[in-house]
């Protein structure tokens, strides 16, 4: 990415991301690259923002778990998706690589660190 000048990331929710967290925030640091992750934790952990489920997949993954207990089919069971999402923004770390996250986007924050 370096090599062809992106100008920014997006880092999905995958686990190699995820298992690299400090890693991926390092580089993105490293060669100021304005990043947007899909896990807030990235963010609460220096990223630059995040876009993603307001409501953790554990707790659906949970009630799925429940319902096989009582004895629910894994395929009898409807497939969800999150409904609400969160918008994170760092204004530290915007800083730091010498951005200004404009007025508007951050009045669209739900959170912004500062």
């Amino acid at each position: 990415m370096v090599e062809r000048r992106v100008g920014a990331v997006m880092v999905g929710a995958f686990p190699p991301a995820f298992n690299n967290c400090k890693l991926v925030l390092t580089l993105a640091a490293e060669h100021r690259l304005p990043a947007i992750y899909a896990q807030r934790q990235y963010v609460y952990d220096g990223g630059l923002m995040s876009y993603s489920p307001a409501s953790p997949y554990r707790q659906l993954a949970i009630q799925y778990f429940a319902k096989v207990l009582k004895g629910a089919k894994p395929g009898d069971l409807p497939i969800q998706q999150p409904t609400d999402y969160e918008f994170i923004t760092n204004l530290r770390t915007a800083k730091a690589l010498g951005i200004t996250i404009p007025f508007a986007l951050q009045t669209l924050a739900d959170k912004t660190i500062e």
